[in-house]
């Protein structure tokens, strides 16, 4: 095999690995553009709910600024993927949502219930706003412990539902302890940063301007 042969086959095995580990890269995912009047679901536990903060402070509410649609807060504290899977058809019939941002599975993971259980839920929540024609984004919640990485369920269910995902956001702001109100919670500044990285999400997947 030739030098150049060989320079172009690492080249390109580069670039495989680097789109493996890059959630834009491996899901190719795009979101419909969201109209000016359109409502945003956010839907999850005490992270969306907002615990260790203001309900002005959480990361729905700052969002809304930060986009300028509806984000309807549906968060409960303590809720496990199951739960979620019951709720979620009567929140979806309700609110009608153009978009679902679906931050889940941490009280899973905190618990450790079955992580091929909680895909499957997950899975079934995002079929059933899809099945409504509601686009969805994904935030990977990490597991507890010093490494604070999300399992990798959440990017195999982006990849294969071809979904924007955000994986980063929270496992920079929970290692950092001025961005925590305890272990688990983040405070005022933690949510703003978690609804920024959203906010830059839903830009690049072309949600919003």
């Amino acid at each position: 095999m030739s030098t150049k042969r060989k320079k172009w086959l690492v080249f390109s095995l580069l670039i495989t690995m680097t789109c493996a580990f890059m959630p834009a890269c491996s899901s190719g995912a795009k979101t419909p553009r969201l109209a000016s009047d359109a409502v945003i679901l956010a839907f999850g536990d005490s992270l969306t709910f907002g615990t260790g903060a203001t309900p002005a402070d959480t990361y729905p509410a700052i969002l809304e600024g930060l986009i300028g649609r509806r984000v309807v807060n549906s968060g409960i504290p303590g809720e496990v993927t199951a739960e979620g899977l019951s709720r979620l058809p009567k929140v979806l019939e309700r609110e009608r949502p153009a978009l679902l941002i679906l931050c889940h599975g941490g009280n899973d993971l905190l618990r450790r219930l079955n992580q091929q259980k909680t895909a499957d839920n997950l899975r079934a929540m995002i079929r059933l706003a899809q099945e409504r024609r509601v686009a969805v984004i994904i935030i990977a919640v990490p597991s507890p412990g010093i490494a604070l990485s999300p399992p990798p369920f959440y990017r195999e269910i982006a990849k294969e539902m071809k979904l924007p995902i955000e994986d980063k956001a929270l496992p920079l702001v929970l290692s950092d302890g001025s961005l925590k109100s305890d272990y688990i919670h983040l405070n005022a500044a933690g949510y703003r940063k978690l609804a920024e990285s959203i906010a830059a999400l839903l830009k690049k997947s072309g949600a919003v301007e």
